[in-house]
């Protein structure tokens, strides 16, 4: 089963059918697919499931509905065990970005989080599960897909926010200030700490 997120409410893809009643559920082949997405964005839906037999092929039929958009980002952690926190747009965030031409995922895991932070030395040390959420842009929506990293750095100067990309303030978290900043943060960053060692 895959976790999408729509404005924050999930939308999950799955090939079983539940039993539960708290949210409504749709076959994926016979859904407008923008509509779904416009009613979740509108509050109109709070939870979905999106329904396809073949839990293989789910999230290609999915992505033949909606244009996809990959990007890369990181789970820094410097030499106290702190992570490293943007604040962009009133919420808690890890650095990311999307992919460019012809650079592996690894790579813009690693551009991304230097430019948006201005933190340097990085290592990766793991690959992490990837997290799916839908935005709008120019009046279309995508679906982005995330692949995460988990990073280590050996850097000791001050991270300073990319301005141009929004991002007010650049920070490292020890795990206190995690548990407060998973308060104000999004869906899928907070499964990103389900099976981190941090919390």
């Amino acid at each position: 089963m895959y976790k999408v997120f729509v404005n924050d409410k999930p939308l999950f893809l799955t090939n079983e059918v539940q039993k539960e009643t708290d949210f409504q559920l749709f076959l994926l082949e016979g859904i407008d697919i923008e509509q779904l997405i416009v009613k979740m964005f509108n509050n109109k839906i709070k939870k979905a499931y999106l329904y396809y037999p073949d839990e293989k092929e789910i999230l290609k039929k999915l992505k033949e509905q909606i244009p996809v958009r990959k990007a890369g980002g990181g789970l820094v952690y410097n030499k106290k065990g702190e992570v490293l926190f943007i604040f962009r747009n009133g919420k808690w965030d890890l650095p990311k970005g999307g992919v460019e031409k012809d650079e592996d995922i690894e790579y813009t895991a690693i551009r991304e989080v230097e430019e948006e932070t201005g933190v340097g030395k990085l290592l990766i040390t793991k690959k992490l599960q990837k997290t799916y959420h839908i935005f709008k842009r120019n009046g279309k929506y995508r679906l982005k897909i995330t692949n995460w990293f988990e990073m280590t750095s050996d850097f000791d100067g001050i991270p300073i926010g990319q301005a141009e990309e929004g991002i007010e303030k650049v920070a490292w978290l020890n795990p206190e200030q995690i548990k407060e900043a998973m308060k104000n943060s999004y869906e899928n960053i907070k499964l990103l700490f389900e099976e981190a060692p941090v919390l």
